[in-house]
């Protein structure tokens, strides 16, 4: 019978004014099949019941530990802080407004388990002839995401990671909206990754997130690309020069065809409101 293993891991849920839905993100983690974790909550300064809610759940379950910081870090920076308080060989991130089905840690684990030679796991797209769960080495990854696949743009709730892994490379940078994006980039240039499956984890979108507000719709698609060729051009990219070309050539073809398409789209708008 092959041995079964359970290392402990550490969900952090960091929040910020979420008293409207972080009672249904904690009792989404607690539902879990999967026992050995531990729930960490660090608050940002809210100004609401969040933390009171997050305490309400502390009060009644041993493994759910609450912090609160002392002045707000915003997002990534407060990401880095919860996972300085973990003790489980993976970090699961989880926002307080998302869901986790009472399967998704279970299978996170297993699956990632598999594959010790892998630095994380991640949900992505199935494949037509492989099933669930895949390693791909860093090259894959990165010409699988331009192929057709584009694994970096994924919440951290996504992702499964080795808590000394994401303390070797230094956690998340800090840049504004975008370090989850930037952050699997650099992973990927070092480790291999496990392809989890998408229905694990839901992420919920309303108008209170940041990726909703005037500042994403006017800044992510610049901050996105700056990420972007970083890394392509960072001297550990796992990509040759031939496979660099082809990347770079492939993103101008996508950039001319956008702006076609949105050149085409502002017309007909024009059109139709004559």
């Amino acid at each position: 019978m092959e041995e079964v293993n359970n290392p402990l891991v550490s969900v952090l849920m960091t929040a910020y004014n979420r008293e409207q839905y972080i009672a249904e993100a904690i009792e989404s983690v607690l539902r879990s099949t999967y026992k050995e974790f531990e729930l960490i909550i660090v608050n940002d300064c809210s100004k609401d019941r969040t933390v009171e809610i997050a305490k309400s759940y502390e009060a009644k379950d041993s493994r759910v530990h609450v912090y609160s910081n002392e002045s707000n870090l915003g997002d990534y920076p407060n990401r880095n802080k919860a996972a300085s308080y973990a003790k489980g060989k993976y970090l699961k991130y989880m926002d307080a407004d998302d869901v986790i089905y009472y399967y998704g840690l279970e299978a996170m684990v297993r699956y990632t388990e598999k594959f010790p030679e892998a630095g994380f796991g991640l949900g992505s797209y199935p494949e037509d002839n492989r099933p669930y769960p895949i390693l791909l080495s860093p090259k894959e990854i990165y010409l699988e995401s331009f192929r057709k696949l584009n694994h970096f743009d994924r919440a951290p709730g996504s992702g499964l990671i080795k808590r000394d892994v994401f303390n070797s490379l230094g956690g998340f940078s800090g840049k504004r909206m975008i370090g989850d994006y930037e952050f699997w980039f650099k992973i990927s240039r070092y480790y291999s990754m496990v392809k989890l499956p998408l229905d694990l984890y839901w992420n919920r979108l309303h108008d209170g997130q940041e990726s909703q507000s005037a500042y994403a719709r006017k800044n992510y698609a610049s901050l996105r690309n700056e990420v972007l060729y970083e890394n392509l051009n960072h001297p550990d990219c796992p990509l040759n020069k031939e496979e660099l070309a082809w990347v770079k050539k492939k993103l101008r073809q996508d950039r001319l065809k956008n702006k076609i398409v949105g050149s085409l789209t502002g017309l007909k708008n024009i059109l139709m409101h004559q």
